[in-house]
């Protein structure tokens, strides 16, 4: 769900892509799949939704992904 739903907003990409961006501030360049575990166990993320997040992430250029899968935010 992109949009925020008041009775859910947990799954919101809006929401979860907010701790995706405040672990990156934490640590800016971060393996893909190390990023994931952090948030799966920290935030109860599931993958779909934090590919979903990363990707809306990207297209409004705020994180990118290097060829190596690092996760970087941008400048």
């Amino acid at each position: 769900m992109l949009l925020i739903n008041q009775n859910k907003i947990e799954e919101s990409i809006y929401y979860t892509a907010s701790f995706i961006i405040k672990e990156l501030k934490a640590e800016n360049h971060q393996d893909f799949l190390n990023l994931y575990q952090k948030l799966k166990t920290g935030y109860k993320m599931s993958f779909a939704t934090y590919i979903l997040s990363l990707d809306w992430l990207y297209l409004i250029e705020v994180a990118t992904i290097d060829s190596k899968g690092g996760v970087n935010l941008c400048s």
